[in-house]
């Protein structure tokens, strides 16, 4: 579909970044994890290589930094990466079965349909310009945020185009608007004081949006269970310390500790018994649902799968040692 579409041209937008472990099991066996440079995407990594977690399970991390999620699905069906990270703008790639999620991180509340000074409400973009990077949260926001008001998306000039060019075009003011999220909007409220925050994420109480670790559509299970296992411990240790782990995220981002901090505010952590009960009792598999059909009513999916088909619960409760 079109949003796919643009999202895997833009892979020229990929940078990567190699991350050194020491003291590496003899095997050595190498994974490539592909991540996004924000808290949710970077913080388990981060905690994972400081606290030695994947040399506990034999395996040598080369990670490398994504603009979005759907350019990670490309990259783990073309062999290119074993395991990525996504938001939940861009769940509705598992749902159609171009990948497998092994692992919930967190439930993400960073997103927001934002407008240049003046403009304060979606009835303000009617016919206006309003950039976003297809297929992700950002633009998940944005759908949402035009339904409730009323609208449709052709009310707006909606204009396709990666994070970045969307926080050079608001400096700019070649966009009136744009659905993105944190810390980029920090990054644009620099650059553009007095930018309203029109919608957000946690105006929709019905909906979760859960972001989760991913692997390619026919995962390896013995690989697959050393992944979660070093995840589910990092998770618990940042569920332990949250300072510290806003710390080893800003360290891995190369960024200021203050803006990691804020991002992070817009995170609900859990911890692995917790996320553990929430498979076991269908409580993911709801969140995972809540999103389904919103992916229906966007077209992006054309049914709604069972939870089941596409996200390895099995592998994940099986991994988890209290």
């Amino acid at each position: 579909m079109r949003s796919l579409r643009r999202a895997l041209t833009a892979a020229s937008a990929v940078s990567l970044l190699t991350l050194s472990v020491t003291a590496c099991s003899d095997d050595g066996s190498t994974v490539r994890f592909g991540y996004i440079s924000d808290y949710n995407g970077a913080s388990l990594l981060a905690i994972a290589a400081k606290q030695g977690l994947w040399d506990k399970q034999g395996l040598t991390p080369e990670i490398k930094v994504f603009t979005n999620g759907p350019l990670q699905i490309q990259a783990l069906g073309a062999g290119d990466l074993d395991f990525g990270y996504i938001g939940p703008g861009a769940m509705w790639l598992p749902a159609s079965g171009k990948a497998k999620v092994v692992a919930v991180n967190t439930l993400a509340y960073a997103d927001r349909v934002i407008g240049r000074p003046g403009v304060a409400t979606m009835q303000d973009l009617k016919g206006k310009k309003v950039g976003v990077p297809e297929g992700t949260s950002g633009d998940m926001v944005l759908n949402l945020a035009l339904k409730k008001a009323g609208m449709a998306p052709s009310d707006i000039e909606k204009v396709p185009m990666d994070p970045a060019t969307v926080v050079s075009a608001f400096a700019a003011g070649q966009i009136d608007g744009a659905g993105i999220w944190y810390p980029l909007i920090d990054t644009i409220k620099q650059k553009v004081p007095g930018t309203v925050e029109i919608a957000g994420t946690k105006e929709f109480p019905d909906n979760s949006f859960p972001t989760a670790f991913v692997s390619g559509p026919n995962p390896d299970a013995e690989l697959t269970d050393k992944v979660i296992k070093v995840l589910q411990e990092a998770n618990d240790w940042r569920a332990a310390h949250p300072e510290e782990s806003i710390t080893e995220a800003a360290a891995l981002l190369k960024l200021d500790p203050a803006k990691v901090k804020a991002d992070a505010a817009n995170v609900r952590t859990m911890t692995t018994a917790d996320l553990v009960a929430k498979t076991e009792d269908g409580t993911v598999g709801t969140w995972l649902d809540s999103l389904a059909d919103f992916f229906v009513g966007t077209g992006q999916l054309k049914s709604k799968p069972e939870p089941a088909t596409y996200y390895t619960g099995d592998l994940y409760t099986k991994a988890y040692s209290k």
